[in-house]
């Protein structure tokens, strides 16, 4: 598996405990103890380019969240935010960090990562759900729509 997979996996998983617990905070203090509580409570051994690519994955979403899930809120029509499940909507909020704030990373490449993430995490109907929405953000932000 490669490191950026593996990275968004643990990615999801943070933000999945986040959600569970309600936490909401943007507060830099306290998100940086959670984040620091997820890798030392969780006893992960993981290389540094993970945990370093995970955790400026997790620390983006948390800090833009609230812009994040309006975005995710006005393409997925029709979808209110809570009837989205958890696994989808962190898949999504990551994707949506990703291609918005690290350009570096193609985003024919995030979708395809996300997708892959709803199937392996989600239901039988995740890929497809995060992969149109992901679509269609992407033609908007590639025509500046967005």
């Amino acid at each position: 598996m490669g490191k950026r997979r593996r990275a968004r996996e643990l990615t999801l998983q943070f933000l999945y405990q986040y959600d569970a617990m309600n936490e909401s905070s943007t507060d830099s203090q306290a998100l940086e103890e959670s984040v620091s509580f997820f890798w030392d409570e969780n006893g992960l051994n993981v290389d540094s380019e993970v945990k370093e690519f995970s955790s400026v994955l997790i620390k983006g979403c948390c800090v833009n969240l609230g812009h994040l899930d309006e975005i995710i809120v006005r393409y997925s029509k029709n979808w209110r935010l809570s009837r989205i499940s958890n696994i989808d909507k962190n898949i999504l909020r990551i994707a949506l960090y990703e291609m918005l704030y690290l350009s570096d990373i193609p985003h024919a490449v995030t979708i395809n990562e996300a997708v892959e993430l709803g199937k392996t995490f989600g239901t039988e109907e995740s890929g497809s759900f995060v992969n149109g929405i992901l679509d269609k953000i992407k033609e908007d932000l590639e025509k500046g729509d967005l």
